[in-house]
């Protein structure tokens, strides 16, 4: 675990990051986008074109869409983002905090449509432009030519085995534990069972013993009668 932190410390050193750096976007795009909300808001109340400024159905661009598309394609836009870009869980595959990270981004993509879908249309046009914009940019920025002309390094896939490796180290484990335990009650079973082999192996003799004893006794009576 030392030798893997100090190979770490080393790529953050050499390439100039720190594990708070895919954080950076998220201080930059937040205060943009609540300045491009607040602005489309106040525009939407107080612009007379933005009641007639639409097309299709979503001509009036100050109402909430009835019809739940608008709510609906830009839940669906963050959900391919997260799902295809990827950028901040890339090379990340094995990290519970980048699992997490996308656990709850996913989550987010779910609450959205009930959470928008009494904003007014004109906030729509803007999110959704924006989900395809961070969609395109994201996907090109895993194209190899790309990462070569702007110096990322290349990360190498991980084989799909990696998922399910700990559950079988886990099974193997367990599978081991389980026969050292089989074989210690079996040693445990043979110790206990070694002294009543021998007392059923030295049963014998000592019948023989106390039978020579008996006609000791006998040979030394019958010799004491012969005496008298």
């Amino acid at each position: 675990m030392v030798e893997g932190q100090n190979e770490m410390k080393k790529l953050f050193k050499e390439y100039g990051v720190t594990p708070f750096t895919p954080l950076k976007g998220l201080f930059i795009q937040g205060p943009i986008f609540i300045s491009f909300y607040l602005a489309i808001t106040t525009m939407a109340e107080k612009m007379p074109s933005f009641k007639c400024g639409g097309a299709y159905w979503f001509t009036n661009l100050t109402t909430p869409d009835s019809l739940y598309l608008f709510p609906v394609l830009t839940a669906l836009t963050f959900f391919i983002t997260v799902e295809a870009s990827g950028n901040m869980q890339e090379g990340m595959e094995g990290n519970p905090a980048a699992a997490t990270m996308k656990n709850v981004s996913r989550v987010l993509a779910l609450l959205t449509v009930p959470f928008t879908m009494n904003f007014p249309k004109a906030i729509f046009c803007y999110w959704i432009t924006s989900n395809l914009f961070s969609l395109s940019y994201g996907l090109v920025l895993k194209a190899p030519r790309v990462k070569k002309a702007l110096g990322i390094p290349e990360i190498p896939d991980q084989p799909a085995a990696t998922a399910s490796r700990p559950s079988i180290d886990l099974y193997s484990a367990l599978k081991q534990t389980l026969q050292q335990a089989r074989t210690a009650a079996e040693e445990s079973a043979s110790v206990s069972a070694a002294p009543t082999k021998v007392l059923n192996r030295s049963t014998p003799s000592s019948a023989v013993n106390q039978r020579i004893k008996h006609l000791e006794k006998q040979v030394k009576g019958k010799k004491k009668n012969k005496k008298r």
